[in-house]
This record gives structure tokens, sequence and C-alpha cells, in this order.
């Protein structure tokens, strides 16, 4: 068996959330092994953190620029380092670890600001190192077969798209009641210029981009703040227009009363349609055009996909699709073939997806370029 690739985490410390999430990924495959980490900005939290996670002293650093210098010098350096901080520290943690030579996997949004997504673009190109977005739902086996049947004409010419990502997290300004992940989503300085459509928007525009291949032209989008005080959106309305002719509807929300995860995807072809939903990821209803639906589920009858650990009609999820991420940056780096895997085009076509959203917006939803 092959060794695990030593991985290093920027961000991820006490108190975090999505740190948990990357590091059980990276471990579900046995492709990683944790090994250093500059886990918070405070050094006390850093070391703690260190500590918690069986990452040895000497190791901790409390300083991202100081941990990608010393682990580049290390005989026995990582072999990536995976990014879990807010979207603010996402181009400078990236960039020093790039210009260091050592694989970066960052977590969405690719960064905080459009300007900064096009300077860090230039970085991997220049660099060449090996640079992976975790659009997580990107790895859900069901996804992936939805892309291949479109791929394969089984829906024939696309007409219309929809992507909603519905949550009710943020219908109370708990951000001002200290709720740490909501302070930083609800901060520009730390966020960005959009908030749910950042957060969450992003995730549902890169996952119907990813099923259908379809370049999105322009959209007219109309972001609001509900929420009382609050600084960024909270809900996101849309159309798009693709290349080609076919037209899209997007929606994301998170003062949504009722809805925990709710994102879902349907694509209406001249032949055939899909649907799926996140919170029913083993299942993707396929409906020909006059016949009755049907339902393919994962590694069941009728799918091709693969990428499944586990026995069809046992449920993978969240986690699994997180883990098929890792997995594939761990053969990307040991210079296979990944092509599935999103990279610093997605982030930046998600980046500029961003600043098309707040620029229509702010011209009462025009037609606005991406």
């Amino acid at each position: 068996m092959t060794a695990p690739l030593k991985l290093g985490m920027v961000g991820g410390g006490i108190g975090g959330n999505i740190g948990a999430v990357h590091r059980i990924a990276a471990r579900l495959d046995g492709r990683w092994v944790l090994v250093a980490g500059a886990f918070s900005s405070r050094d006390d939290v850093a070391h703690a953190s260190a500590a918690r996670l069986n990452v040895a002293p000497e190791r901790s650093y409390a300083d991202f620029r100081e941990m990608a210098k010393d682990e580049a010098a290390r005989p026995d350096g990582i072999d990536a380092v995976s990014i879990v901080t807010p979207n603010h520290m996402h181009a400078p943690v990236a960039t020093a670890f790039l210009e260091a030579g050592i694989p970066v996997i960052c977590d969405k949004p690719l960064t905080a600001q459009l300007d900064e997504a096009e300077a860090l673009a230039e970085v991997v190109r220049r660099t060449g190192t090996p640079f992976v977005l975790t659009h997580n739902y990107t790895g859900y086996p069901l996804i992936r077969e939805a892309r291949q049947m479109v791929a394969r004409g089984e829906l024939g010419a696309i007409r219309v798209v929809q992507a909603e990502y519905a949550q009710d997290w943020l219908a109370k300004p708990i951000e001002q009641e200290g709720q740490k992940q909501a302070a930083w989503r609800t901060d520009p300085a730390r966020s960005g210029a959009g908030g749910a459509i950042g957060d969450i928007g992003t995730h549902a525009f890169n996952l119907l981009s990813f099923v259908t291949g379809l370049r999105t032209e322009a959209l007219s989008a109309q972001l609001t703040s509900f929420v009382p005080g609050r600084r960024l959106d909270d809900d996101a309305q849309m159309m798009l227009r693709f290349e080609g002719g076919a037209r899209g509807m997007l929606w994301a929300s998170q003062v949504a009363p009722g809805n925990e995860n709710g994102l879902a995807l349907r694509i209406y072809g001249e032949k055939a349609a899909l649907e799926w939903r996140q919170e029913d990821p083993n299942r993707l209803r396929f409906s020909r055009l006059g016949e009755a639906p049907q339902w393919l589920t994962r590694a069941g009858h009728g799918t091709s996909a693969g990428g499944t650990r586990v026995p069809s009609g046992h449920p993978e999820g969240y986690l699994e699709a997180f883990a098929t991420l890792y997995t594939e940056a761990a053969e990307l780096i040991g210079g296979g073939d990944a092509n599935l895997l999103p990279g610093i085009e997605d982030g930046l076509d998600g980046m500029r997806f961003i600043a098309a959203c707040v620029a229509s917006s702010q011209d009462n939803g025009a037609w606005t370029a991406l």
C-alpha cells in the first residue's frame, strides 16, 4: 500500500466548524495523515488545537508564513496544505504555500474579492503547483452520474436549469449574539462582497455548471438583506442565460424557515429531465418525456459513475463526498488523473458569479455579463 500523504492545515482550530469536516474526509480513505498546522492566529488556541489533534509541538505554528517556509525546508515536510479559514485569508495563505511549492486544498469560495482571485490564479499558473477547491457536492456519486447522463445526451439539448440552496440558520441576527460562524459570514471584511450568495449560492452555481457543462453568459439578480442590521445578503434570487440558449434560475437563502440544507438541482432537456436533492443524495429522479419517472439509486441498477464505498442501499453523503475530493487530490499530487476535481478556474468562475450578482442587484437587477 502507498504510504499516506502528509497534510498540513491552516485554520480549523478549537471552536471551528469546517476544519473538522476536512480532517474526517482526509482520513476516510487512508490517503492522508495530519502532521502540521497553524490552526489559529492566536498562539494559545493554535497550540492547544495542535495538542488536541496529536500534532507534534514542533510542527504547531501560530503564523502560516512560518509554517509554509519551515515545512518546505523539512525533508519530511507536508505534501499539501488544507485551508479552512474565513474567506479573507484564503488568498494570502494559498499564495504563501504555492510560492513555497506546496500544493493547496482550499475551501470555497476561492477568495473574498475578485481581484484577489485573479492574482491567486496567476500564482497557480506561474508556479504550476496543484490547487484544489473543495466544492464538495461535486463528489456525490449521483451528481457524477447526472453529469455523465447529460454528456451522453440522454436529456437531449438542455433547455431549463433550476438550482436552489435554502437554509434557515440566519433567519435571526445571531451574529449580534456572538455566534462565531454567523459573525464572519455576515462581515464584509472577512466574507467578501457576498453573504448567502458567496456562502451557499456559489455551491449551487458550481453544481449546475459541473453537471450541465453549460457556461453562464449573463444573469439578472436581486440580493436582499432581510434581517435588520445585516450588512450582507441573506437571500438571493436570479435568472441565468447560458451559452447555446438554455435558461436558468437560482435561489439561495439563509432565511427560509424549515430548510436545513436544501440544495437541489433540476435539469430539463428536450428529451428528459433530472432532479437531485442533497438531503436525499442517494436517489436521482430521471424522467423521459412521455414516460413514467424512474429513480436511480447510488450503486444501484442502471448507474455507472462509481466512486462509492459501501453497497447499494447503505447511505453515503456529505463526509464521503468531501473524502472523494481528498482522495482525488492525493491522486493528482501523485501525478495521476483527477479531471473531475474543482480547481482554480472553477474558483474564478465562482468569484465572477458573486461579482456579477452584486453588480446586477445594485443596478436594480440589470442583466450583467460574467
